[in-house]
């Protein structure tokens, strides 16, 4: 059983009380850099038991009438088809998805910027698309001697060559759906041209990690350093804050080192001193103060690290990763005592891949095993047969163990899958002719309306949404997909399930 770690409704006061002040210092337009997932946190919600992923979207709903929302997009990231991991989807098709998104939430985005665009013709044809739905569409080029040359940056030739977007009310949500798509340059080219016409402006940082006000070492912390640790992102104390306020603080390294030049362009914009004296001021995270268990946070955020860890094992195996991040993620466990053995469903699908193997199950004489933990602690395992991948297996072992059917019910009749079979064998001329995840939901919900078992499992599936799951081999795209749409904690070991090197 989950601990709740996380009290909602106390961040929400806390994060919309930190946005009015520093609307209020700012005396005018606030310019609010989104790091980070607006919605769909899953991370926070996994490393923070009880966060609601779609709370920081809660505290901008209470103060929509005071907002607009910016988009930023790297023309490269569209160029060359970039994927955000957490949907299995490319960056373009995310903005489109965020637009909607927003806009169910009572916030309209009416302008995105494709920024250090140089004609790239896939950004065209992106930019083509928002503008005849309606949207505003603005590209930046990249800025001459950025981030270095400060005089050029400040300039008409550096920040004031980019056009000016038009916005209505005192905060500006500047949001992206990954990291380098250039919002902070953004936010400064808005500034730039506020002063120029007269009109005052501020800037600020609103993200959730790393929580400035827990200690370095809380795995919360190093959770977040799991996540970044392909790109490289390292905490550090804020020595500026130490500094100014004698008030130690945790910072990520980017922002470290990218603030003494932030300052030194922002004063100059303003033609006035900077009130920041550290990164730390100039965020608005009040993450920390939402924390009611520490024991449950730090249980949760030492599972996500070893979850990071097999994450960036299986990007290795499949040429996406490489093998700095997997040493970096090894060094973070030692740190805090922790082994990919301390996930409960590591060992049990080890054992249950040896039973499978005892019985001379799996298919072409390789035997992949799947364990799931429920939400009350029990430990659910599948094997991959002639007729289901091993997610297949699992899954529905799951939901008729929550169904209180036995195990040797049919949920999907035998002549169904033979069908299917035979159309992936003999006119799909597929070599993997078993039912991967994807298939076999959708087979169930076709039982369901024929077999009062398959309904009553079919029921139980949304029970599945965040337990944890471990596969002894890499899984397959149909079994990925039925993974995350189920909402599934899912690992594995950096193992291929077959020695093709194409396998269906």
């Amino acid at each position: 059983m989950v601990h709740k770690g996380f009290d909602n409704e106390k961040y929400l006061r806390e994060q919309t009380q930190a946005i009015l002040q520093r609307m209020k210092e700012c005396d005018g337009k606030l310019y609010l850099e989104c790091g980070g997932k607006l919605l769909y946190d899953y991370h926070a919600s996994r490393v923070l038991p009880g966060f609601d992923p779609n709370v920081k979207m809660r505290v901008f709903q209470s103060l929509k009438d005071q907002i607009d929302v910016i988009v930023c997009i790297f023309a490269d990231d569209i160029e060359r088809r970039k994927i955000r991991s957490d949907f299995g989807i490319t960056y373009d098709t995310d903005v489109f998805k965020m637009i909607d998104d927003f806009a169910d939430w009572g916030l309209a985005v009416s302008r995105v910027v494709v920024t250090r665009f140089n004609g790239q013709p896939a950004a065209v044809q992106f930019m083509n698309r928002l503008a005849r739905r309606g949207i505003k569409v603005y590209t930046h080029k990249a800025t001459d001697g950025y981030p270095s040359d400060v005089d050029t940056i400040v300039s008409d030739e550096g920040y004031g060559s980019n056009p000016y977007i038009e916005t209505e009310h005192p905060v500006v949500l500047v949001t992206a759906p990954g990291p380098g798509s250039g919002k902070l340059a953004t936010c400064l080219s808005q500034l730039y041209h506020d002063y120029r016409r007269g009109v005052k402006s501020g800037y600020a940082k609103f993200e959730t990690f790393p929580i400035w006000n827990l200690p370095i070492e809380h795995p919360v912390n190093v959770a977040y350093e799991a996540a970044t640790a392909d790109i490289g992102d390292v905490n550090q104390i804020d020595h500026f804050q130490l500094s100014a306020y004698g008030i130690q603080a945790v910072n990520y390294s980017r922002d470290m080192e990218a603030f003494p030049l932030l300052k030194r362009i922002i004063e100059k914009i303003t033609l006035q001193p900077s009130f920041y004296k550290s990164p730390t001021d100039m965020g608005v995270n009040r993450c920390g103060f939402g924390i009611v268990d520490d024991v449950a946070v730090r249980e949760a955020a030492c599972q996500e690290i070893i979850r990071r860890y097999f994450a960036s094992a299986c990007d290795y195996a499949q040429g996406i990763g490489t093998n700095e991040a997997i040493v970096r993620l090894k060094l973070m466990m030692e740190s805090l005592g922790l082994n990919p053995m301390m996930r409960k469903t590591v060992g049990a699908a080890e054992d249950a891949m040896k039973a499978a193997v005892a019985k001379g199950k799996g298919r072409d004489g390789i035997v992949c095993a799947a364990a799931m933990e429920l939400a009350d602690g029990t430990i659910v395992t599948g094997a991959n047969s002639e007729i289901l991948h091993a997610s297949s297996a699992l899954v529905l072992n799951a939901a008729k163990y929550l169904a209180g059917i036995p195990k040797a019910i049919d949920l999907i009749p035998k002549q169904t899958i033979e069908s299917i079979k035979r159309l992936k064998r003999d006119v799909l001329s597929g070599r993997r002719v078993s039912l991967d995840l994807d298939e076999t939901l959708i087979c169930l919900a076709m039982s369901a309306p024929i077999n009062p078992s398959a309904q009553c499992a079919l029921e139980k599936l949304p029970l599945l949404r965040g337990c944890e799951v471990h596969l002894t081999h890499l899984p397959s795209v149909g079994d990925s997909n039925g993974l995350r749409k189920l909402g599934l904690n899912t690992t594995s070991e950096p193992k291929f399930p077959s020695a093709n090197l194409h396998d269906e």
